[in-house]
């Protein structure tokens, strides 16, 4: 498409910025992506103006440990990281011994999505286990919570559950309870992977404090509905967060303008929040009017949040049903060869919802 020339967003000169993407194209593929929310945007120029100190010790990183706090409780500590992946690393690195093992779902982000960032970067064993709907329960954990005086085994020593899981599920504060009740009666530790969060506390109504108040360690994530560019973080004790932040720095982690990151998500925190329950009907209108299509199975009361898990009833694979899909302007992924995931977020309204179920019912009919 043909370049544009934009405006500086500091002054509003003209300083030759171009933009040489299509602005109207939609994905559904992730809430990653959404761009940046333009208030979001303003708040990080807003905030890139003087001297900072650098690293974190900046005013509005202070700010957004208050802000989390407020959402957690008084005794969480937190700091910035560029991304989940490493919030998640720094987070399993600090609660496990090195030769200490993760049990996880087979569809948990830590397994599938993190290039092996925990077994490459952290040296930690995964011990994953399949579940029908992306949710560990205290059954299946006792599959893998054995052996820990067993030398040729890798010592089970942690869970990691996703809030809400990869496939959109949601654990009741019942669930996460019971796993963490029985994951402390076998001597593990629990992280919770929450990244999605707040569509979790939108969806239950519940504070995240209460979502994951019987964890020992959270990630959180400001880039997926909230319309920040860039930015999780690690919540946790003062003993847990003093040693994941020193591997933060060891990692390579370290910020050196972590203020603009902190901004940015402030911004996104106070103004963002609410608006997932849109992300959340947008996601039952999609299912809704794609339920009558024969490719793909849709159960529209199966969804909770902002993900749409269809299934393949015929002989056409996920992939190949994916990019058919593509080709009308439709972007969605394949989970496995039978699974296609649709997401929705702060770019794709009623209106963009309505026109992908146009361009998809030809396709999946």
């Amino acid at each position: 498409m043909p370049e544009r020339t934009g405006t500086d967003a500091r002054n509003g000169n003209n300083r030759g910025v171009t933009t040489i993407h299509d602005t109207s194209f939609r994905g559904f593929a992730s809430d990653n992506y959404a761009g940046i929310h333009p208030e979001v945007l303003a708040a990080i120029t807003a905030a890139n103006g003087g001297h900072q100190i650098a690293y974190g010790e900046d005013d509005y990183t202070a700010r957004l440990g208050e802000v989390i706090r407020a959402e957690f409780g008084e005794q969480a500590e937190v700091f910035p990281v560029f991304n989940g992946t490493g919030a998640n690393v720094v987070s399993l690195t600090a609660l496990l011994p090195r030769w200490g093992s993760v049990v996880a779902t087979t569809t948990a982000h830590i397994h599938t999505d993190e290039g092996g960032a925990p077994e490459k970067v952290a040296g930690l064993k995964l011990f994953v286990v399949p579940t029908p709907d992306g949710k560990l329960t205290p059954e299946l954990l006792a599959t893998e919570a054995w052996g820990m005086d067993d030398e040729h085994r890798a010592e089970p020593a942690a869970v990691s559950i996703t809030q809400t899981t990869e496939l959109g599920t949601l654990y009741t504060p019942a669930e996460v309870r019971a796993i963490a009740d029985a994951a402390h009666a076998h001597g593990l530790a629990v992280h919770m992977d929450g990244a999605r969060i707040w569509n979790a506390a939108v969806a239950s109504g519940r504070s995240p404090a209460e979502i994951a108040a019987p964890v020992d360690s959270a990630s959180v994530c400001f880039s997926k509905g909230l319309g920040a560019p860039v930015g999780s973080a690690v919540v946790g004790s003062a003993e847990f967060v003093a040693v994941a932040r020193r591997n933060r720095k060891l990692f390579g982690g370290g910020m050196r303008q972590a203020g603009i990151i902190a901004a940015g998500a402030l911004h996104a925190l106070r103004n963002h929040v609410e608006r997932l329950a849109d992300d959340h009907r947008n996601a039952r209108r999609l299912a809704e009017g794609l339920r009558s299509t024969r490719l793909l199975c849709f159960d529209p009361e199966a969804v909770e949040t902002n993900i749409v898990i269809a299934k393949t009833t015929g002989s056409a694979a996920a992939p190949e049903i994916v990019e058919k899909l593509a080709e009308t302007g439709v972007l969605c992924a394949a989970l496995d060869d039978r699974t296609v995931r649709f997401v929705t977020h702060l770019d794709v309204d009623s209106e963009a919802v309505d026109a992908a179920i146009s361009a998809a019912d030809p396709v999946l009919s």
